[in-house]
């Protein structure tokens, strides 16, 4: 390999460490800025204004994902389950993938489009007019005035957004197939409840917080750091989106394979003594 070659590619994972280090620098001090203070109401009402922008301005394009999600699963299984006389097993394929996998996903990637690249935006005009600069001088922390409620509203708003989205892909499914396939309604439903319990159902809410606070993390990081000017801008609400996404799907391979074995380990454990 030619030295040149070599010189750049390791320029290059010296740019990737040193991008990772300043992120999980700029986490800890996000952390690191919350507190039982934030329980106040003179805190929380900071975070209410971030709450509607990030969670209700939100409903409509979670909503959409989530019912038709449902609407194209029940399409696309209902041939193979006719195919070996099991389509009054639908409910229980189509729900399930919907609240554990597909639900706290999709609406976690729309959320990475619509509230991660407003965030780095909004965050990153800020930097480049030196507002942010403006509130150090004046002795405030960024990181606690800026960073901390957005952050706040993410991890709260994504599970119950995550809920909406699950609700109405379980109704989108539910439609097709009952009311449009013809599947009888008492074995859908029934199939569907033997193959969902509450753990499918905590562990699809539980990753969606986690995935609501990466979004947070990395729209505000990536607008704190964005380059100068609008082209400066733009770049980091495409790295913003893309790094938020890279997170989420690797997120949940780890979350799969974590809550795989807790679920093998704690029902492997019921079985032995219950």
């Amino acid at each position: 390999m030619p030295v040149s070659k070599v010189v750049s590619l390791g320029f290059a994972i010296e740019c990737i460490l040193e991008a990772w280090g300043d992120f999980w620098r700029f986490a800890g001090r996000t952390f690191a800025s919350l507190g039982p203070s934030w329980f106040r109401w003179r805190k929380l009402r900071t975070v209410v204004p971030q709450l509607y922008d990030i969670g209700t301005t939100s409903v409509p394009v979670v909503a959409i994902t989530g019912a038709f999600i449902g609407m194209v699963l029940a399409i696309e299984s209902y041939t193979q389950f006719k195919a070996i006389g099991q389509e009054t097993r639908m409910g229980s394929v189509i729900n399930l993938s919907v609240i554990k996998q597909i639900g706290p996903v999709l609406a976690a990637v729309m959320l990475a489009g619509r509230v991660g690249g407003a965030l780095t935006a909004e965050l990153g005009t800020m930097n480049v007019t030196e507002q942010i600069d403006a509130l150090r001088v004046m002795g405030a922390d960024p990181i606690r005035v800026l960073v901390v409620p957005r952050f706040l509203a993410c991890l709260f708003l994504t599970p119950l957004l995550t809920i909406y989205s699950d609700f109405l892909g379980v109704v989108g499914g539910w439609l097709i197939s009952v009311k449009m396939l013809g599947i009888p309604a008492e074995p859908y439903w029934m199939y569907s409840a033997r193959g969902i319990d509450n753990w499918q159902i905590f562990e699809g809410l539980i990753k969606s917080g986690f995935f609501g606070g990466a979004i947070g993390l990395i729209g505000c990081w990536k607008g704190f750091t964005c380059g100068a000017g609008a082209s400066g801008v733009g770049k980091a609400c495409t790295e913003s989106f893309v790094a938020s996404f890279l997170a989420i799907i690797v997120m949940n391979f780890f979350f799969a394979q974590v809550s795989k074995e807790w679920y093998n380990a704690l029902y492997g454990f019921r079985s032995l003594f219950g």
